[in-house]
């Protein structure tokens, strides 16, 4: 991106992810910050669930992730790392890519994902810190056609018509998540997306509270009031949230988020209890 970066702090960052590691730029730092980032900052989008405004310049980003104990979705999250990474001396390039989960086959779908491509030495490296239930908590190795593995379940990216595809191995089967090329993406190409997913009143990010957090052995995911636990070898669990006090809980203690003091938060949460 070609605007000029707000200093990050970088020790306030770290001390948000609890990573206390090395900081050079190498493939062995790269995938630690990235699993801290994951564990730590959940996926959410509180803002623009109860109409607020999503901010991706870096002051803001910095403000809302690091000193308030929010989260964010891809925007914000990719955003984020981006800058501590160029602040390491990473090499990292900007991409986007079309959303493909749980959509029928030939679905075509706007350019309303960030991710980046990290090069480390000669090596190249995609790097995913915010898809939600199933975001990447490693960096992935840009090698097409390979199964590889992660902390959580497999991925790989497939080369398929001029184009990559992500998927991860769930339930016995490869499940497409979505598909990007290599056109660098600007700062105003991620605004103008985020400003669409988090204002038009059928985006899913305006009518459904979404958060998701990846931690040892499992992964956490709340839609509306539905809240999911995915263990990694064995099912899930699921809950129905039927209280105002269950839903902020679930929000603070399994999702680590330090609630907006937003006028009307309570009201809102009160109806996903009422309509779900």
């Amino acid at each position: 991106m070609a605007e000029i970066l707000t200093e990050i702090n970088l020790d306030a960052y770290f001390q948000r992810i609890g990573y206390n590691g090395d900081r050079t730029p190498t493939l062995e730092t790269l995938q630690a910050i990235h699993l801290h980032h994951t564990k730590a900052i959940a996926f959410e989008n509180l803002n623009s669930f109860l109409k607020q405004p999503v901010l991706l310049d870096i002051a803001s980003l910095q403000q809302k992730l690091i000193y308030e104990n929010r989260g964010g979705y891809c925007f914000e999250q990719n955003s984020l790392l981006r800058s501590v990474l160029i602040s390491l001396g990473f090499q990292v390039k900007n991409l986007s890519a079309r959303v493909l989960w749980n959509l029928p086959e030939g679905t075509i779908t706007p350019r309303s994902h960030m991710l980046l491509l990290v090069n480390i030495d000669t090596e190249q490296y995609i790097v995913d810190v915010g898809f939600g239930g199933l975001t990447l908590t490693v960096p992935l190795s840009f090698t097409p056609n390979i199964e590889q593995s992660t902390s959580h379940e497999p991925f790989r990216l497939r080369w398929v018509d001029q184009t990559y595809i992500m998927q991860a191995y769930i339930g016995q089967e490869w499940k497409s998540l979505y598909r990007f090329d290599l056109q660098e993406q600007q700062l105003p190409d991620y605004q103008v997306s985020s400003w669409y997913v988090s204002t038009h009143p059928d985006s899913l990010f305006v009518t459904t509270l979404i958060a998701a957090r990846p931690d040892v052995d499992c992964r956490y995911a709340l839609r509306n009031n539905h809240l999911t636990t995915h263990y990694l070898h064995s099912g899930k669990e699921e809950r129905i949230l039927t209280t105002v006090k269950d839903l902020r809980t679930v929000l603070e203690d399994i999702f680590l988020l330090q609630l907006p003091a937003i006028a009307g938060i309570d009201d809102a949460l009160q109806r996903l209890t009422e309509n779900n």
